[in-house]
């Protein structure tokens, strides 16, 4: 907590000041017609120093010039500027007295690269003279922050403007997808140049409207302008987009037409067009292999698409064969092998590295990461010799994905100490960062941050703090982010909607996820989930198949979300055909969705989750529980505890949530011993601690022995305060033992910890009533009067024909009640001759016996039961699901229905299944 407070307030100092390098003192400065041809290859050779990252070289070289002119000075600011080092460049800067022009438009492309546009723009007001450049770099720097409407402002304003005024503003437009406003200001260029085409058609590639990209390029071709390099690889971008390999072979034939194929440029772009289609690897070896000319970018490329498409073998011989094995295809082989898993050989290569460049290290870094190895990365990043934002970003986010979000927000408090303010990436991590662990009030501190150095309009940053305000449940933070964002994408409306549903706000969900212009499966994945959550599953279940009909597809989680759903309604029929939709997509083999079947079909009484579970490839420790816990339910503790064997067998490690299945498959089964045996095993043997549903269990299986008392005393024992869930499976046991004493001690507990759960009040009331102790019936009904405690209604409902048919208890409203309860009176009078005596002690009203038998007429799992008799062939078996545990009464009734009636009947209650089989019941009568 003290190290929370800490950050909090160094966060928020960073939030409000930025840490500025001291200026040196003004110098005079020697103009270039003055510069010794020493001077320019010193200045070169900043450049290149700076180019590489290496800005400490670089700034020796400078310090050692004799004599400097003007192009040095905008050499250093440059390297500066372009290693994320703005706040040293505006030391330099400010040295000389602002320079001339070009410093200047150098200082704010160099802020708007970090996005800290707010110092940019004092930078801009501060400027003497302004020149064409200088306006251009302003409006670019708002352009490249998503601040169009500044940006547009400022193009208005400009005393005159340049073709670059014109295409700054173009990209602007196409950069926050604004296509319609692009369009309309390109038809009113005075002139276009190639960069202008350009824009466009990358534009119309960023909304995915490639076809229109590629129609633009024709449309250039047209107007007589021949493409260059950067224009050929636009239109091939839109190519690739278009994934028609037919268009790219009459590319293909203009590029060499206009000689430009045997460009090394062009040629290696037509290479990354056939890598980033999986399909057409081969053809891309082919293409690779008849190239005339190769550069360090085309190597790099092939070793990077082999990489991908899991052919590191390809790609090492492709780096083997490469005769310069620059820095880049090193680089590009490091993060191959990396991705695959060999990180040991990717450590090896990243060491014959003589001097690797800050790209290298950054690789090397991202490897170690994505491959859980966090403390390897941090050595290795502690012995960087210099840094870049990328490194700083690489470090913060893996931090934060590896579940060490704490120490992603030290390295933020580490990064702005070393004088640089963090970059959009390390933003957006520090936020899913503090989304990780709630922590509100510094995500809030580094939003002010964010908005300090100017990225408070990035749609990336944007999307990850209304997730973060999400997360951690401050809607109105969410709601003003997301209301005064520019531009919305796909992932922005999927984040908002995800904070809707994360804080229970269906119905405003519903109005957002109706008013989204397109949706992607994650769209439909948040919403069906929203509906899963409220327990509104036939409107889950309609979005379903509303997603089916617009040709949307589902994935393994949409499949696992309704197979769940169809799980807690015992909807069997819905679940086989979610199953057969799964198998025809193929996902049926996925392990989360098979792990989901298994759990479908155990809740839905189905025999056919061992048989998935037999046909699995791949198991995981949730299969292993899915299906022990699914044999619990059913009281088939022995095979519970032959499947647990099986996994020890398989080498699997059980955990907490495997014995909470065993322990309560012996609970059911009544394997006293066993669950005992299992209970010390858990510590003994696997050193794990035993949680509250563990000792819950415990108490369960003493009280089946009918040791009440013994219960009571190891809840007494225990090293762990005991909660609702362990005095609950005492009072249970009090209820099936009639031990009123201990009972109400029990229940005690219970109204003190949740004074509102019905529940409680009605198990107390049961043992009185079993008694015949009317008075502390009555006394348990005062309290719950007093405490305004309302007893959920029971609710049984099962399945029949495809349609699903629910009665609740004294439901009278039904169309076939009279003819339902006929049946009930018909079979008391059967059964009674056989021996069934209705228990009356369930009933809670000191009451005539009549009266006391007609109430229990009236119970919705009896209800349930005579309507299935009415409604179904003889023999069938009958499946009812209840929302609470089924009382003894309706029990002792059923168990004489399937003996009198030959049927198999299964009821699932709030607890557990029974099964009735022949006058008998699974579960022994203890539940």
């Amino acid at each position: 907590m003290a190290y929370r407070l800490l950050l909090r307030r160094r966060l928020s100092a960073a939030a409000t000041t930025v840490t500025e390098a001291p200026a040196p003192a003004p110098i005079p400065v020697m103009h270039a017609h003055g510069a010794l041809d020493t001077g320019a290859c010193s200045s070169a050779r900043i450049r290149e120093l700076g180019r590489l990252g290496r800005v400490g070289e670089a700034r020796e070289v400078f310090d050692a010039l004799p004599r400097r002119d003007i192009i040095a000075w905008n050499s250093m600011i440059s390297a500066y500027c372009q290693n994320g080092m703005p706040d040293a460049a505006r030391a330099l800067f400010d040295a000389i007295s602002g320079g001339n022009m070009r410093t200047g438009a150098i200082l704010l492309s160099g802020y708007g690269r970090l996005g800290r546009v707010l110092e940019a723009r004092r930078v801009f007001d501060g400027m003497l003279e302004r020149n064409t450049v200088a306006w251009n770099a302003m409006i670019s720097c708002y352009v490249q922050n998503g601040d169009i409407t500044m940006a547009r402002r400022l193009f208005d304003a400009m005393p005159s403007r340049d073709i670059s005024s014109w295409n700054s503003m173009l990209t602007g437009y196409c950069r926050s997808l604004q296509m319609v406003d692009a369009r309309n200001l390109f038809e009113k260029m005075p002139e276009r140049n190639l960069i202008s085409w350009t824009v466009m058609i990358s534009g119309y590639g960023r909304i995915e409207n490639h076809g229109t990209a590629w129609d633009m390029f024709r449309m250039m071709q047209r107007d007589g302008l021949v493409p260059d390099q950067a224009n050929f690889a636009s239109a091939l971008s839109a190519v690739k987009g278009l994934g028609n390999l037919d268009v790219l072979e009459s590319l293909r034939v203009l590029a060499l037409k206009t000689g430009f194929e045997r460009d090394v440029v062009i040629s290696t772009a037509i290479l990354n067009v056939y890598t980033r289609d999986e399909s057409a690897l081969d053809t891309a070896i082919k293409f690779f292999e008849s190239m005339i000319e190769r550069n360090e970018y085309t190597w790099s490329t092939m070793i990077a698409a082999l990489s991908h498409g899991g052919r590191i073998d390809a790609a090492i011989a492709v780096y083997e064969r490469d005769p310069l094995k620059s820095i880049a295809c090193r680089t590009a082989l490091i993060t191959g092998l990396a991705q695959c898993g060999r990180i040991d050989d990717a450590r090896i290569l990243f060491e014959q590295i003589t001097e690797p460049i800050v790209v290298s290290w950054n690789a090397m870094i991202t490897g170690y990461m994505q491959n859980g190895m966090v403390n390897e990365a941090k050595e290795l990043f502690d012995k960087m010799p210099f840094r870049n934002t990328i490194s700083w970003a690489g470090m913060i986010a893996g931090y934060a994905q590896n579940g060490r979000s704490e120490e992603a927000l030290g390295l933020l408090q580490e990064l702005h100490r070393s004088g640089m303010l963090p970059s959009l990436s390390s933003l957006t991590s520090v936020f899913f960062a503090c989304s990780n662990i709630g922590a509100l009030e510094i995500g809030s501190q580094v939003h002010s941050l964010a908005v300090k150095v100017g990225c408070q309009f990035n749609s990336f940053s944007c999307n990850a703090l209304i997730t973060m305000y999400g997360k951690c449940r401050n809607m109105e933070y969410a709601r003003h982010v997301f209301s005064r964002m520019v531009t919305k994408d796909i992932v922005s409306w999927n984040s908002f909607l995800a904070a809707l549903v994360q804080n229970d706000l269906l119905n405003e969900a519903i109005n957002t996820f109706d008013n989204m212009l397109s949706r992607d499966v994650v769209s439909w994945t948040t919403i069906i989930s929203a509906y899963a959550q409220a327990e509104q599953s036939n409107e889950a279940m309609g979005i379903f198949k509303t997603m089916l009909c617009e040709h949307e597809l589902p994935n393994s989680p949409i499949l696992t979300i309704l197979l769940g759903v169809c799980g807690s309604l015992g909807a069997s029929k819905l679940g086989q055909q979610i199953h057969t939709v799964a198998i025809k997509l193929g996902m049926d083999s996925e392990l989360i969705v098979a792990n989901a079947l298994i759990s479908m079909y155990f809740k839905c009484g189905c025999a056919d989750s061992h048989r998935i579970f037999d046909l699995m490839e791949e198991r995981d420790i949730f299969t292993w529980n899915t299906i022990i816990t699914g044999y619990a339910q059913h009281g088939l503790g022995r095979e519970a505890i032959k499947m647990y064997q099986h996994m020890e067998s398989a080498g699997v490690l059980p955990n907490e949530v495997t014995f909470v299945g065993l322990l309560n498959a012996c609970s059911h089964a009544g394997l006293v011993d066993e669950g005992q045996k299992l209970f010390k095993s858990m510590s003994q043997d696997y050193g794990l601690s035993p949680l509250p549903e563990h000792y819950a269990c415990m108490v369960d299986l003493l009280g089946r022995t009918g040791d009440v008392q013994g219960a009571e005393q190891f809840i007494y024992d225990m090293p762990i305060e005991p909660d609702t869930v362990i005095w609950s499976a005492l009072l249970g046991a009090c209820k099936i033992h009639k031990n009123a004493e201990i009972g109400k001690r029990a229940a005690e507990k219970l109204f003190a910890i949740e004074p509102s759960n019905a529940g409680n009040y009605v198990m107390l009331s049961n043992i009185y009533s079993s008694l015949g102790m009317w008075g502390e019936v009555a006394e348990v009904r005062k309290i719950m009067k007093q405490q305004g405690v309302i007893k959920e209604p029971g609710c049984s409902w099962m399945q029949i024909k495809d349609k699903m048919h629910s009665f609740v208890t004294g439901d009278k409203q039904h169309e076939q009640i009279e003819d339902i309860v006929a049946t009930l009176k018909e079979l008391y009078t059967l059964l009674k001759a056989t021996g069934y005596v209705p228990d009356t002690e369930f009933v809670l009203h000191d009451i005539d016996e009549e009266q006391k038998e007609s109430s229990l007429l009236y119970h919705s799992e009896k209800l349930a039961v005579g309507y299935c008799l009415l409604v179904t062939p003889k023999g069938l078996p009958i499946q009812i699901l209840k929302n609470l545990r089924i009382c003894g009464d309706c029990h002792t009734f059923i168990k004489f229905v399937s003996h009198v009636t030959k049927r198999h009947i299964d009821i699932r209650d709030g607890n557990r299944f029974h099964h009735f089989r022949n006058g008998s019941c699974s579960c022994e009568d203890f539940w």
